[in-house]
């Protein structure tokens, strides 16, 4: 299990994803789960992943081998004239992987499945965010829908929901996702640190902050404490039950 969140502000596109890919009685790890391709000064692309390990890793090493090899006639991450047409490549080479792991005819809901967040901008247009679907299909968010989470998203959702403006500044864009993840982290020992955590601002075609947060992280634990302290002064305050 994982989670990931993209969200879209005013000043630009914020990521973050945790790390755990394993959480076993005797056995935990972690693997990287965003990746970004960059550009500086034409396009920077952020992707997020969750599912089967395998595939998601499949499908990232096929889409950066693609930028590499020259005489590889397919499309490239770095090529796209569009985030349009750089969503529709990651859903094609999404399907094109689940195809080649699944020769017995497996479908995308099956074991093979994968799901991932894509963001950036390139230069010429607006900074855009997707969610890419299993089956390679894709939506993009909308002012009714700014963000987009995979992976295990039933815990940190709400806080996003409640407090989410898109005229948030970066810190308290951080803010907000910490809360979220650290509520997730505190449900669900599949989701761990460390986070990642990337920001891109509205037409720089480059990467501005880009961060591990891991459990000695003074920031992160000042907002872990403060959000549970909160909380539990919240429910003291409460009305007693009449009864």
């Amino acid at each position: 299990m994982t989670y990931c969140v993209g969200l879209k502000i005013d000043r630009g596109l914020v990521f973050m994803s945790d790390t755990r890919t394993n959480a076993g009685m005797d056995s935990i790890s972690t693997f990287k789960k965003m990746h970004v391709w960059e550009q500086p000064g034409e396009r920077v692309i952020v992707l997020m992943s969750a599912g089967n390990l395998a595939t998601t890793q499949a499908v990232v090493s096929l889409l950066e081998e693609r930028t590499k090899a020259v005489a590889d006639r397919h499309a490239t991450l770095l090529e796209t004239p569009s985030m349009y047409q750089t969503v529709r490549l990651v859903g094609d080479t999404v399907k094109e992987v689940i195809a080649h792991s699944s020769p017995a005819g497996e479908k995308a809901d099956s074991y093979f499945n994968a799901s991932f967040i894509l963001g950036g901008q390139i230069n010429g247009s607006e900074p855009r965010l997707f969610m890419i679907y299993p089956e390679g299909n894709f939506i993009e968010s909308t002012d009714d829908t700014p963000f987009f989470q995979i992976g295990e998203t039933k815990y940190g959702k709400p806080i996003i929901i409640r407090a989410y403006e898109k005229t948030m500044s970066l810190a308290e864009t951080v803010k907000l996702l910490l809360v979220s993840f650290d509520s997730t982290l505190k449900s669900n020992l599949s989701v761990g640190l460390p986070l990642d955590l990337l920001f891109y601002e509205k037409d720089t075609f480059k990467v501005g902050l880009k961060k591990r947060i891991g459990q000695d992280d003074q920031y992160y634990r000042t907002i872990s404490d403060g959000w549970s302290n909160a909380l539990k002064t919240a429910f003291a305050s409460l009305p007693d039950f009449p009864g």
